[in-house]
């Protein structure tokens, strides 16, 4: 089991090329809920090694409360099934910090009876990788949508110069031309740009030519057989 590919995402993260993210080995024994950590788990839960015994309970009570339900749930799981089972969850530590980690594992099965005695896998600390990953999103995102703004300035200019008028007023006539047309405000942009700074271009389109674009545009797939002047396919 694991949590809709947030494990997989952050596990990938963690392993990848220059990380070396803490990892500890863990055992379960389902009929007195005690555990045996290694000294990595204890750290990660910000105890020293063997501060405290290990139970359920306590390592519940240290699961962030948005999580706790779902790992609760996973362990339940595990220990009726025995099957393998993953899971990325929060916690926070004895020292108060919170922290991610991701668990593996799966059960081990009595010879004799077939009853899941016991469940054994590993923590993981991916909290330096979950950092990580959410900076290069973010990045990505600032990026993403610095382009979009900029296509968008690069059309009001268009329409500034085309039209006369000011920032505000070319951004009113794009916006009114993408509400008629049911289009994006920053498709409409760049189809604009892309039109108006495309091969064959020699001079600035006039006011007509760009209202006759607004009205019926071309998009950026399609321009490559369009006169760039007319707005018309050729």
């Amino acid at each position: 089991m694991n949590d809709n590919g947030v494990v997989d995402q952050s596990l990938e993260a963690a392993l990848a090329p220059g990380l070396q993210p803490p990892v500890g080995r863990y055992r379960l024994d389902l009929k007195t809920e005690r555990w045996a950590w290694s000294d990595e788990v204890f750290e990660m839960h910000g105890f020293s090694p063997g501060e405290v015994v290990p139970t359920t309970e306590l390592m519940l009570s240290h699961k962030h409360p948005g999580d706790r339900e779902r790992v609760d749930h996973a362990l339940r799981m595990a220990a009726a099934t025995g099957e393998p089972f993953s899971s990325v969850h929060r916690i926070r530590d004895a020292r108060g910090r919170t922290r991610t980690l991701a668990v593996t594992g799966q059960g081990r099965r009595d010879p004799e009876s077939g009853e899941v005695t016991e469940l054994f896998g590993y923590f993981i600390d991916v909290t330096e990788a979950n950092r990580e990953l959410a900076q290069r999103e973010a990045t990505a995102s600032i990026q993403a949508s610095a382009e979009r703004r900029a296509s968008i300035e690069q059309a009001k200019g268009v329409l500034m110069v085309a039209f006369g008028v000011d920032g505000n007023d070319a951004f009113e006539e794009l916006r009114s031309a993408s509400n008629q047309l049911n289009v994006p405000v920053r498709e409409l942009a760049t189809w604009l740009v892309h039109w108006f700074s495309g091969p064959g271009v020699t001079e600035f389109p006039s006011a007509d030519e760009v209202r006759e674009f607004l009205a019926a545009p071309v998009p950026v797939s399609e321009q490559e057989d369009t006169d760039p002047t007319s707005g018309v396919v050729a």
